[in-house]
């Protein structure tokens, strides 16, 4: 982690911890983490998106991380960390950002893109989806041992929590949310004790990431971070007059989720993100992982990379894992499929020490529809395949194809039997 630098910015009497890797001048990439993360928890993605030709910038919240702690963290306020977030921007001296955003960090994203809509690229949230008021008013609805509403509860966590020491706390939290089940508590039962102590941390999440954090607590506690985001829940943040029928953000938007991200059976969840979610993000497109937790980005890191070529004034969505020294499998997808559809095959390609490369066509998946869908041709598909290989300065690829997908692979082998 040597390339990432630490540096500190004054912000309302309070010394803001950025981390950051990247050159000034490239286009700049904010990480907001959830909770029980600091800004840690993007190590792997920051130097990702640095490699790429980036800049990452991740904060921690005042009263999270090395960030200082309010002289009063029960006034913390989702406010203060957009407020937070744009003295952050003015000090780097950056006026837009593309922002990437991890449980609820969701919140804090949405609410800065409401605040500062001039100042957004584009969105991507892993864990929590855009959510309105409403839908987290009904969560209050959920049973008593629902553990937000006993961490809301002033008072009740600090006990739950004042009996271990910071890196058990920790821990527990980092098993809890890495299960399935949505955490809930029986009457006569606390939060923290839904975790036997023999229960063994996630496979990846190490002992030293475990360090890390349990340092970080020890030295911030667990105050703020048991006001923002849980006794803030309900805390209604937006610009005078705003429309709240309006879309939230217009910006590309992205969401991510784990089917196994306990957040994911909320009840109405899937529904919601299936029918609703569209109204407030119009522009937003949903990415499932079969065996993601709530700790996608964690659990996944070297997974498969999301990127965006640009095509014949078209940005074709290419999904990619693998060293870009390896040799080159290329994926062709059928209908209804996308690229999605070779999620398992990409990865065992990658394990054996392959390169899979699996693009969405124009049209399909996250790539841009052309502008008349109804000439799009096998001739446009294929030579947006050569352009996409030349892009990533690739001479020769295995094609592995599927449906009509294989029409396009024979079509690309004819016009390029050399590749």
């Amino acid at each position: 982690m040597e390339q990432i630098k630490h540096n500190y910015i004054q912000v309302d009497r309070l010394k803001l911890h950025v981390a950051e890797i990247g050159s000034e001048s490239s286009p700049a990439v904010l990480f907001f983490h959830g909770f029980p993360e600091i800004s840690y928890t993007w190590r792997h993605q920051m130097i990702a998106v640095a490699n790429a030709g980036f800049r990452a910038i991740a904060p921690d919240y005042r009263g999270y991380g090395l960030s200082d702690v309010p002289a009063e963290p029960e006034k913390t306020s989702f406010a203060d960390l957009v407020a937070d977030t744009a003295a952050i921007l003015d000090s780097l001296a950056i006026s837009k950002v593309f922002v990437i955003a991890k449980d609820f960090g969701a919140m804090v994203g949405y609410i800065f893109s409401l605040f500062f809509p001039e100042k957004l690229a584009g969105i991507i949230t892993l864990g929590i989806p855009y959510m309105p008021p409403e839908a987290l008013q009904q969560l209050q609805t959920l049973p008593e041992g629902f553990y937000m509403r006993r961490w809301q509860e002033p008072g009740r966590a600090e006990a739950d929590f004042g009996r271990f020491d910071a890196k058990t706390v920790v821990r527990k939290i980092y098993i809890l949310f890495s299960r399935s089940e949505v955490p809930m508590a029986s009457e006569n039962q606390e939060i923290m004790d839904l975790v036997e102590p023999s229960a063994l941390l996630p496979s990846w999440f190490t002992e030293e990431d475990l360090e890390t954090y349990a340092a970080s607590y020890q030295k911030s506690g667990f105050l703020t971070a048991l006001q923002v985001p849980y006794r803030s829940l309900l805390e209604r943040v937006e610009p005078p007059n705003h429309d709240p029928n309006a879309p939230i953000v217009k910006a590309p938007a992205l969401f991510i989720t784990g089917e196994k991200d306990f957040f994911f059976s909320f009840p109405g969840m899937e529904e919601y993100l299936q029918s609703g979610i569209q109204k407030y993000v119009p522009n937003l497109k949903i990415i499932y992982l079969p065996e993601g937790s709530h700790f996608v980005h964690e659990q996944f890191p070297e997974t498969i990379k999301h990127n965006y070529i640009q095509v014949d004034r078209l940005k074709l969505h290419v999904a990619e894992i693998g060293s870009e020294s390896s040799p080159a499998v290329l994926f062709f997808h059928g209908f209804p499929e996308i690229s999605y559809t070779w999620r398992h095959q990409m990865i065992a390609v990658a394990n054996a020490g392959f390169r899979a490369i699996a693009p969405d066509y124009r049209g399909y998946g996250l790539s841009d529809v052309p502008a008349e869908p109804e000439k799009t041709s096998f001739a446009d598909l294929v030579a947006d395949t050569a352009a996409i290989l030349d892009s990533l300065a690739i001479s020769k690829v295995f094609v592995i194809a599927k449906d009509f997908g294989a029409m396009v692979g024979y079509i690309f082998s004819l016009f390029f039997q050399r590749n």
